[in-house]
């Protein structure tokens, strides 16, 4: 990669010249609470990406369920159920240190997403875990989301992506299995036929 440093933009007034000012829909879009609009959108989600950071970097973490798993508590108010996963917390203990947080919704088929930013807190209270159950488990900790901004973003990247077009999919076995990439990632440490055996099967099961 060319290191010049002569194009490099350092500022925003450089940025600015270059894209000009957001107007019309792009600013009109964004409140600061969820429109009912931006409601149906989320209770049609089965999944988001979760942003946050903290004193060691920043993190994104896919989250998903069923459609309406993140509950609107009302128009400032999100909650997100922490469900089972790799128990690295990264994104947990972002929000312990540094409770400001964005999401990504994506709707199967729809070309718009959602974005909300935002303060987080965690909850444990039995009350709320308890909404969440599912299959008879509960999630470890609810995340509470106080919304500060929240729009819809246009369907550009998503049409140039064809994330949703079917012809676009490609099938798993052009890439290397799961177990391979941990294997030659930690030098053998963990061997891939041991990762592998039963590995999908395994994950459904234990779901929540």
């Amino acid at each position: 990669m060319n290191t010049n440093t002569d194009h490099c933009i350092t500022d925003v007034a450089s940025l600015e010249r270059i894209y000009g000012a957001p107007s019309g829909a792009a600013v009109e879009k964004e409140l600061d609470y969820i429109h009912p609009h931006y409601r149906l959108l989320i209770s049609k989600a089965p999944f988001v990406v979760l942003a946050t950071g903290g004193p060691d970097g920043l993190d994104t973490s896919p989250r998903g369920d069923a459609p309406g798993f993140v509950v609107v508590e009302d128009e400032k108010t999100l909650l997100l159920p922490d469900r089972k996963g790799n128990n690295r917390i990264d994104s947990l203990r972002n929000i312990v240190a540094d409770p400001h947080v964005a999401l990504l919704f994506l709707i199967p088929g729809v070309g718009e997403t959602l974005r909300v930013n935002g303060r987080a807190s965690i909850t444990t209270a039995p009350a709320v875990l308890e909404r969440f159950r599912v299959e008879g488990a509960l999630p470890r900790s609810v995340i509470v989301v106080s919304v500060e901004t929240v729009f819809f973003q246009c369907s550009r990247a998503l049409w140039r992506s064809k994330l949703w077009d079917p012809a676009a999919q490609i099938d798993r076995t052009e890439l290397p299995s799961l177990g391979t990439m941990v294997q030659d990632i930690s030098h053998a440490k963990i061997k891939a036929e041991v990762y592998d055996d039963n590995l999908y099967p395994r994950l459904k099961s234990t779901l929540y």
